[in-house]
């Protein structure tokens, strides 16, 4: 038996959102914006800043209302569905920018469980376990973090703490926005290995970001928007050859892609999907190595 095809989990139709309409002030953030992604994919939503970024992913978790067109996750029509917000944040997890600037809690127990203890019937054993399990995914050792105050930390520590206060609602999407900015070298990685787990865990997860080059080795699809509109939509490598062959956003093309592509041109024998330094080292290399008994 064939097995099932993955289904949307998002679907966006002809988005258009205007802030202060009908005023001095009025500003089209997004303009007929259309795509769907798949359940289980990990996408990359990508452009210049003031391109849209921020706005879009405000609308898939319900904190922003279209004026135009429609959301739907997971099959709902969020402008008819009568799911409450807060089970709709819950199902779709939102890690802002500098999120542990959203840190407020004394210890990091008190914080990660917040929204649990706010909103839930569970015990405080459950509690715990969940906070215990969250800690867990995000690299977080729990017994000698669960009594710290979160401001003692490191920012890429703060920046982990804060994502297991969004993971800990087990949500089936999560969306994160430029979840490397600000953070040193070693913040970055941890980062992107926590998110390269969840990625192998099937999770749905979007990226939000100004710069792709350190994610190439995570996501499926690119979304570039362009002043509120979708540009382009594909792998990366799909995405990198058009903005090549339009000469346009080239600071989203990787450096790495770009010297391929130009020897590729020169006769070199590269194969496509080549994204990564790491990839790109032993095919350089086997184009460098002349046969026989090299």
């Amino acid at each position: 038996m064939r097995s099932a095809l993955p289904q949307p989990i998002i679907r966006v139709e002809n988005l258009t959102h205007v802030y202060q309409p009908g005023t001095s002030l009025e500003k089209s953030a997004l303009e007929e914006v259309s795509f769907e992604i798949l359940e289980g994919e990990c996408v990359a939503i990508v452009g210049e800043t003031g391109s849209g970024k921020t706005t879009l992913i405000q609308h898939l978790n319900g904190l922003l209302k279209p004026t135009h067109g429609r959301v739907f996750i997971e099959g709902m029509d969020l402008s008819r569905s009568s799911i409450s917000r807060a089970e709709l944040r819950c199902r779709v997890g939102l890690v802002f920018q500098y999120p542990e600037h959203q840190l407020f809690e004394e210890t990091v127990f008190d914080d990660i469980s917040f929204v649990l203890r706010q909103h839930s019937t569970l015990t405080s054993a459950e509690i715990e376990e969940k906070v215990r399990a969250a800690c867990l995914s995000v690299g977080i050792d729990y017994a000698s973090f669960r009594q710290r105050s979160p401001f003692e930390l490191s920012n890429g520590e703060m920046r982990r703490v804060a994502l297991a206060g969004v993971l800990v609602r087990n949500p089936t999407i999560l969306i994160l926005d430029e979840p490397t900015v600000g953070l040193d070298s070693e913040g970055r990685q941890e980062i992107l290995r926590e998110i390269g787990d969840l990625r192998r865990s099937k999770s749905t997860v979007i990226i939000v970001s100004h710069l792709v080059e350190d994610l190439l080795h995570l996501i499926d699809r690119l979304i570039v928007l362009d002043r509120g509109k979708i540009h382009a939509v594909g792998t990366p490598s799909e995405v990198f050859s058009l903005l090549l062959k339009e000469k346009k956003f080239l600071f989203l093309v990787p450096p790495i892609f770009l010297l391929l592509t130009e020897l590729r041109e020169e006769g070199w024998e590269i194969p496509s999907g080549v994204l990564t330094p790491q990839d790109a080292l032993p095919v350089l290399q086997k184009n460098l190595c002349p046969p026989p008994g090299c």
